[in-house]
This record gives structure tokens, sequence and C-alpha cells, in this order.
């Protein structure tokens, strides 16, 4: 399932990693159904970690807006279907 926080310069490539808030019904939502489908994440509180919140910020044009999601190092989705997320973890995984 999620795991509490990371920093980001951590993550491995390939990896699924979710900025989220305490507060984000939309981050629970995402989570919820993602760990339902077995896919695992790092999770990342933006309001623990300034260096995740800066990272948000220059993803989403200044804009603390979570879910924030970072599929393996390239792709980044700002509040999207799990079906989006799972879209791309696939064409991760193609390449290989």
């Amino acid at each position: 399932m999620a795991t509490p926080t990371a920093d980001r310069a951590e993550v491995p490539a390939g990896q699924l990693t979710m900025y989220t808030t305490t507060w984000c019904g939309f981050c629970r939502r995402l989570k919820s159904q993602l760990a339902r489908d077995g896919i695992e994440m790092v999770e990342i509180d933006i309001e623990r970690d300034p260096k995740a919140a800066e990272f948000v910020m220059s993803v989403n044009g200044g804009n603390q807006t979570v879910p924030t999601v970072l599929v393996g190092d390239k792709v980044v989705l700002t509040n999207p279907s799990a079906k989006e997320v799972k879209r791309h973890l696939a064409e991760l995984a193609a390449e290989g």
C-alpha cells in the first residue's frame, strides 16, 4: 500500500509517487482505487515536505494542486483518474 512519506530524490525510476495532503478527498479516493487494484505507491504529504510542495508548484503553475502523481521520473499527472494512472503505468512497463 502507500508509504507514509519519502523524499522525491530517493524515489527510484519506474515507481508511482503521489503528492497529497491529509485533507484531500480526491487524494483519498485515488489512493483507494489504486490500492484496490494492487498498485503500490509512495505517498508524500506536501504540507510536511517543503521540497515536495515546491515540486508540485513547479509542475502546476505555482499551485499546490493535489493529487499530483509522478509516474516513473517523467510523467506528471494532476488530479488524474485511476484509469489514467494505470494507462501511464502500462506505457512505462512497455518501455521497460
